[in-house]
């Protein structure tokens, strides 16, 4: 598989790490640690290779047990503290 070297939006430096990626369905927020991810070092975009999303959209779908659950706090914010 050919790796990606440069990134498709700014040029800049691609590297491959292993992130913590947030992965949002609807309602449901799934969080991924130790994911293989190629990451621009300029602007911060991040590449999947197939087999990786594949995974994910298993580990939703199916529901695969979690290592791990948290809880996660939402807040709406009022109409008047947006004027």
């Amino acid at each position: 598989m050919t790796r990606i070297t440069k990134c498709y939006f700014c040029k800049g430096r691609v590297i491959e790490e292993k992130i913590r990626h947030m992965h949002c369905w609807g309602d449901n927020i799934t969080i991924f640690e130790d994911v293989p991810a190629e990451v621009c070092q300029q602007c911060g975009e991040i590449y999947f290779r197939p087999e990786v999303l594949e995974w994910m959209d298993k580990a939703v779908l199916e529901e695969l047990k979690p290592k791990a659950r948290v809880s996660v706090p939402v807040f709406s914010m009022p109409e008047p503290a947006l004027a």
